[in-house]
């Protein structure tokens, strides 16, 4: 089920506010010597950009026909090549292991069980050279903002159009969003995300055996610490 057809034509206003990871993931990709890939890219938020910033194709995966269409079309207004691909990023199959591959803005929490995350690592680990870096970001769940969040409906972050309705289940790590255009209640669109601790994403590199680069606060690489509000995780296989 593609359950970001219904987000597609909000989504990038939806993510505007979300711009300082571009150049953190542009970065990587500019020391990336091979290919490199984006899962769950979406409309090309960050695709497009990092292709303009390496002067060649970025592959990009999705299972979503509805994202890859406003990405195909974001990559000519721009004047750039993606290599776009509609599949399941746990079972992420290239022609030619990768340099560099991202999943940004939070994509992994879209896998609710350890057992997929974990066929999503182990996919990676496989589809990088030696050498090659796998690098995501996910938020850092706080049970301060998620007690202030939870069961209310609140403009998004810098939108005045678009309004988010957020309930959790600790009990599954779950959090669902509804997303409303216009007022709350009307128009509703909804995704599911599952957060996860520091100690299960380092459990995922050490079955996936993957290294970790580094993991830092934020996308000016800040480091990590009891005050972060995101995991930016940048990991290495091992030459």
């Amino acid at each position: 089920m593609d359950q970001y057809a219904a987000l597609a034509d909000i989504y990038d206003e939806w993510s505007a506010f979300m711009t300082d990871d571009v150049d953190f993931y542009a970065g990587l990709a500019r020391e990336a010597d091979g290919p490199v890939v984006e899962l769950a890219v979406g409309t090309g938020r960050v695709a497009v950009p990092v292709a303009q910033a390496i002067g060649r194709p970025v592959i990009g995966v999705d299972n979503s026909p509805a994202m890859l269409e406003r990405a195909r079309a974001a990559a000519e207004a721009a004047g750039v090549e993606l290599d776009l691909r509609e599949g399941d990023m746990r079972d992420l199959d290239l022609d030619e292991p990768a340099a560099l591959i991202y999943c940004p803005y939070r994509s992994v929490l879209h896998l609710p069980t350890w057992a997929d995350r974990r066929r999503l690592f182990e996919a990676v680990a496989r589809s990088l050279r030696p050498g090659g870096r796998f690098a995501w970001n996910t938020f850092v769940f706080d049970h301060k903002r998620a007690a202030d969040s939870d069961g209310r409906a609140r403009p998004h972050v810098g939108s005045d159009e678009i309004w988010e309705f957020i309930e959790h289940t600790p009990a599954e790590s779950r959090i669902d969003v509804t997303v409303f255009v216009g007022r709350p209640g009307s128009d509703p669109r909804r995704i599911t995300l599952w957060w996860t601790t520091k100690s299960e994403w380092e459990g995922l590199l050490d079955v996936a055996a993957l290294e970790t680069e580094a993991l830092y606060g934020w996308f000016d690489r800040r480091p990590f610490d009891e005050d972060s509000e995101e995991f930016v995780w940048v990991a290495r296989k091992p030459d």
